[in-house]
């Protein structure tokens, strides 16, 4: 078993703290958070688990093999690199850092020590997602063309990030699991309603080119009356609808399309038809994806191997949320990858 600790005990910690608990390859030891009262009651249901105020403490612990880091962005690459530093396995909550000088910077420092970064991109652990990587992978459903998503909600504001920061490292490591490479251009727009002298937009929409024809786009929200989980992909064959809010049939694949008449004796008539199919629902196995992904952090130390949401993955991440960064603050102005 792998003895890990969790830093940060507040709005993400105590899953974490849940997962690395049940999980039968991890051995939770320690718990750190600065606020005394929290720690006590996020640790009530764990008597065996060690609560520490000082992450300096905790890292000079010679019993933790690994940590896991729940703070706000901004901490994740101070404290991300004393971890490292301190010969500790590291898995850092989303995204990765707050930038991509200090993103990459993390995965120089985890190469160097020869350690396992890891980014807690949970989605790519959840069976949904895993099924929809199948099914493009296989050819099912042609060229891809676009990907739409909507994930909006009230709230929860953060004081630190924005919108941009907080929800579309979600679809962003979606997107970028399923694709595999990073577009070669973006462009992104947003706007703040809550005064405050930040500016920390709370609506936004982002667009991002990958050349040939394929394109994705992103809405995400703080501010919507409801919540909407929604990831639409389209192909030349087939499209494919995830909504996460499903209780059961969470992914479906339309036989739905276009058919283009190439013929040049019909050029002055319609050259586009409709096709209308069957539609379906992949079987899709149950499981919690934190869980997962927990497990797979602790096989990844072990074995040795390489994690599915490793440091470059997380950096890729980044890259991109910097870039929407810099082009909301020029207008909505295309930023080239």
């Amino acid at each position: 078993m792998i003895n890990v600790a969790v830093i940060g005990a507040g709005y993400w910690g105590p899953n974490l703290i849940r997962n690395f608990t049940s999980c039968p390859k991890t051995q939770l030891v320690a718990v750190c958070d600065k606020d005394a009262d929290r720690l006590a009651k996020v640790l009530a249901p764990y008597p065996g688990v060690d609560a520490v105020g000082d992450v300096d403490a905790l890292l000079a612990r010679d019993d933790i093999e690994a940590v896991a880091i729940a703070t706000p962005v901004s901490t994740h690459a101070p404290i991300g690199k004393a971890a490292l530093e301190a010969g500790k396995h590291l898995l850092i909550e989303k995204p990765l850092a707050a930038s991509v000088r200090e993103a990459e910077e993390l995965v120089a420092l985890a190469d160097s020590k020869n350690r396992t970064l890891m980014v807690d991109h949970t989605f790519i652990y959840s069976p949904p997602v895993r099924k929809i990587k199948d099914i493009i992978d296989s050819g099912e459903i042609g060229e891809l063309y676009y990907i739409d998503s909507v994930r909006i909600n009230l709230g929860l504001f953060q004081h630190d990030i924005n919108v941009i920061w907080d929800l579309a490292p979600h679809d962003l490591s979606i997107l970028d699991y399923l694709v595999g490479r990073l577009p070669r251009s973006l462009a992104a727009f947003g706007t703040c309603h809550t005064n405050n002298h930040n500016e920390i937009e709370d609506v936004a929409h982002l667009n991002l080119d990958f050349g040939n024809g394929f394109m994705a786009s992103f809405h995400v929200n703080w501010l919507s009356p409801v919540k909407v989980r929604s990831f639409i992909i389209g192909g030349s064959r087939k499209g494919i609808v995830y909504n996460d809010l499903e209780p059961a049939e969470k992914v479906k694949v339309y036989d739905r399309g276009i058919t283009i008449n190439d013929d040049p004796e019909h050029r002055r008539g319609v050259l586009v038809g409709y096709r209308t199919g069957d539609v379906w629902s992949p079987h899709i196995n149950s499981g919690e994806p934190l869980q997962t992904m927990v497990r797979h952090f602790a096989e990844c130390i072990r074995e040795q191997k390489p994690s599915l949401t490793d440091g470059r993955a997380g950096l890729r991440v980044v890259r991109m949320l910097e870039a929407a960064q810099r082009s909301i603050k020029a207008q909505g102005g295309r930023i080239t990858l």
